[in-house]
């Protein structure tokens, strides 16, 4: 079985809610955020993680409820290439599906997109 979710969002958008500190804490791990700061991440990449949330939440298929968004963490392997690392009622809900998670992130000047596959091992 494989499943699909994809985002788009505006950068403009999410670099707005980041001025916001309880928009960063809810959204982002501590994890991601150490990231972003690490990694001087602009704000291209913040959405990117955005997107790439809700794409799971869509593969998933449950939309985003029962699970904190910072449960799922989009992190970037050593050369850069963003996974999935679920914790929590997000790694729960997963695991009752039998699903695992494969993403992929993009973004011009104004928009950022992900797409998540979900799939049985």
């Amino acid at each position: 079985m494989y499943r699909v979710g994809i985002d788009l969002v505006e950068i403009e958008r999410i670099k707005k809610g980041c001025g916001n500190s309880r928009f960063v804490d809810r959204v982002y791990s501590d994890a991601e955020q150490e990231l972003f700061c690490k990694d001087r991440m602009r704000y291209e990449s913040l959405a990117g993680n955005w997107a790439a949330k809700e794409a799971f939440a869509k593969a998933l298929g449950t939309g985003v409820r029962d699970f904190l968004l910072t449960e799922v963490e989009v992190l970037r392997d050593e050369l850069g290439a963003p996974y999935y690392r679920l914790s929590g009622s997000a790694a729960e809900r997963a695991a009752e599906r039998g699903l695992s998670f494969s993403v992929s992130i993009t973004h011009t000047k104004e928009l950022a997109e992900a797409v998540c596959i979900a799939f049985r091992d």
